[in-house]
């Protein structure tokens, strides 16, 4: 009962910030809740299905890029959207027959490779703007109406993520989110039960990707230009953190973690960015706290704040 009325509490919360936030508050409330988009889909993938994914960002700038390509070169900016989550999810299927061959830190190194040579790709690349960025993209149009404001786009992404939260519990809760699970516990034991693991675990792979995908696609309309550098290696890092320190045996563990690690990454940014601090203290002081996260969350909140919550809720 406690547990719904947070639930509630938190939704309504959601629904009345946008309107009394300002400009950079509205900023980082996108942002929080694009991360958190990408963090369910992560979650999933960690927590039930049992592979690790530092690449990620991948998949966010696919799902970026796709919208933005496809509305400069004179695509309706909702069929740009749309086709996000579908080639960023595609994407994942094929490279994912490859990939998922793998185990444990080959996979997550191989998940790294991949976003390394997809940044090289479009870094390279005269028809995705190359270093210099694919600018120009429209904002937003949906039925005429264009979406030209912060606080429309805050709505998008609550929008966008409400709809990620409900396609991650129902799986959770269905038969495949039950193989999923002893998938995670132990592939042998799956597969002599009947589940079909590799099937299972390319689905998962694909719809995480399609959730990034997602979100990239609304980054891609709500900044108006996009990057190489807008995807780094250390955006993977944040998501594997947010989805750690949320706690990746729930879904709402990761709409947690990214609203926590967004906040702290905002103050650590403040805190590299004040005079006298050398270019490159962002970096390092964001590396470093991440590190020390991961080891505080492996010790002390090995199953992250989520399940940790709940059970002092329950005692």
């Amino acid at each position: 009962m406690r547990t719904t009325a947070l639930v509630l509490a938190a939704a309504a919360a959601a629904l009345a910030l946008p309107v009394v936030l300002d400009g950079r508050q509205l900023g980082i409330y996108v942002l929080a809740g694009l991360a958190a988009m990408v963090t369910v889909g992560l979650a999933l993938l960690m927590g039930f299905a049992g592979q690790i994914s530092l690449g990620q960002a991948s998949f966010y700038a696919i799902g970026a890029y796709t919208a933005g390509l496809l509305t400069v070169n004179g695509v309706p900016p909702l069929l740009g959207l749309a086709a996000a989550p579908v080639l960023a999810a595609g994407f994942a299927a094929v490279v994912g027959i490859g990939l998922l061959r793998l185990r444990g830190h080959y996979l997550a190194f191989a998940t790294l490779a991949m976003q390394l040579i997809l940044l090289s790709v479009l870094a390279q690349s005269e028809w995705a703007g190359g270093a210099i960025g694919l600018q120009g993209i429209p904002r937003l149009s949906v039925g005429g109406i264009e979406l030209d404001e912060d606080v429309h786009y805050a709505y998008l992404v609550l929008a966008g993520l409400t709809g990620t939260l409900l396609v991650a519990r129902n799986l959770v809760a269905s038969r495949v989110g039950r193989g999923l699970r002893a998938l995670a516990t132990s592939e042998v034991a799956a597969g002599a039960s009947g589940v079909p693991v590799g099937r299972y675990r390319l689905g998962v792979f694909a719809l995480s990707a399609a959730f990034a995908g997602l979100a990239g696609g609304i980054y891609a309309f709500y900044l108006g230009y996009l990057g190489p550098g807008s995807f780094p290696v250390l955006l993977s890092v944040e998501y594997v953190v947010m989805a750690v320190v949320g706690g990746l045996g729930t879904v709402s563990g990761g709409v947690v973690g990214a609203v926590a690690i967004v906040l702290l990454v905002q103050v650590l940014n403040d805190i590299g960015t004040r005079p006298g601090m050398p270019s490159y203290a962002p970096s390092v002081l964001s590396y470093a706290v991440y590190g020390l996260l991961l080891v505080i969350a492996v010790l002390y909140l090995p199953r992250g704040l989520v399940p940790a919550l709940s059970r002092r809720d329950r005692s």
